[in-house]
């Protein structure tokens, strides 16, 4: 069962996700996106993610929104969630290109991602702040949003906790653990006692990809390994990547340590990897897909399931501290 601590505006839908094609590119990370598929336990929640969505109609690759191979393919990435059972699928940001409009909104997202109304759970990317104060971001998603549009709020699904978080920093009065948000941060996880805790948002920590580490995310890192989290995922490099657990200072902690998922493969485009993060255990930035989750009382599985004609994937299973 999924409980949602804020109201929504959107109505439910069905749930997809989808992958694009591409050569794989195996060596120590994957990508940005997130869809759980049906599991034969009764009462055990899948979910799905992914940032990095949808081209705005005046792309020259948008064609007609059916995109590119390599380009504007967030239908693809989308169709991957149709006909399974989600409890919810998470947004990991820049969900609507160029500059996240409320026209563009209409008109792109909401034909393929948007088709999953109340199951989605967004958070803001910084191509929806290139809009002033993410305004077409806020009126899009309304309540699912968070309130006042701070871009940053929580809920339950099934016994896990999920904290959806604004790493753009600027905009919002800062991510430290003196801002805001950092305050609410801390007594939002003081507050719940949950075995399992995701956390996600859009600039990655740490990233082996074209933008690197994001320093200004480094107060959710630490706030959050304090709290004992267990899985942050996250967008902005459009590229996947898996991460073994770690500390906020990226030494491996296997014990305590949190690990990080890159899922920006939500259908935008490609970027390449050309560094490697310590701790970076699987890479590919040649292929659109999900990262699909189950979640178990205690425990959770991943697999990147990539778009049609995709070969690239990544999978396993994990405790939850």
């Amino acid at each position: 069962m999924t409980r949602v601590s804020l109201p929504s505006t959107l109505r439910p839908k069905r749930a997809l996700l989808i992958v694009g094609t591409g050569v794989v590119v195996i060596a120590l990370a994957t990508v940005a996106l997130v869809r759980v598929r049906a599991s034969e336990d009764v009462g055990t929640p899948m979910i799905a993610a992914a940032g990095d969505i949808a081209c705005a109609p005046s792309d020259h690759n948008y064609n007609g929104g059916a995109g590119v191979p390599r380009a504007c393919d967030e239908r693809a990435t989308s169709n991957l969630m149709l006909n399974t059972k989600l409890a919810g699928i998470l947004l990991l940001g820049d969900d609507q290109y160029e500059n996240g409009t409320l026209s563009d909104f209409k008109r792109s997202f909401a034909s393929t991602w948007g088709r999953f109304g109340s199951k989605l759970h967004p958070a803001p990317g910084n191509h929806e702040y290139n809009s002033a104060g993410a305004k077409g971001y806020f009126q899009y998603f309304g309540g699912k949003a968070g309130p006042d549009h701070r871009g940053y709020y929580s809920y339950d699904i099934g016994s896990w906790h999920f904290v959806a978080l604004n790493s753009n920093c600027r905009a919002i009065g800062g991510c430290n653990l003196k801002s805001a948000q950092g305050r609410w941060l801390k007594a939002d996880l003081a507050s719940h006692h949950n075995k399992c805790t995701l956390a996600y948002w859009h600039h990655p920590r740490f990233s082996s990809g074209r933008h690197g580490d994001e320093k200004l995310a480094d107060g959710f890192w630490r706030e959050l390994y304090a709290a004992g989290a267990d899985v942050v995922l996250v967008g902005h490099d459009h590229d996947y990547e898996r991460f073994a657990p770690q500390d906020p200072k990226a030494r491996p902690d296997p014990a305590r340590g949190i690990r990080e998922f890159v899922v920006g493969t939500g259908g935008r485009n490609h970027d390449p990897i050309d560094r490697v993060d310590a701790n970076s255990v699987v890479r590919n930035d040649q292929t659109f897909g999900v990262l699909e989750m189950t979640l178990h009382k205690s425990s959770y599985e991943w697999r990147f399931a990539p778009v049609l004609g995709g070969t690239f994937t990544d999978s396993g299973t994990a405790s939850c501290h």
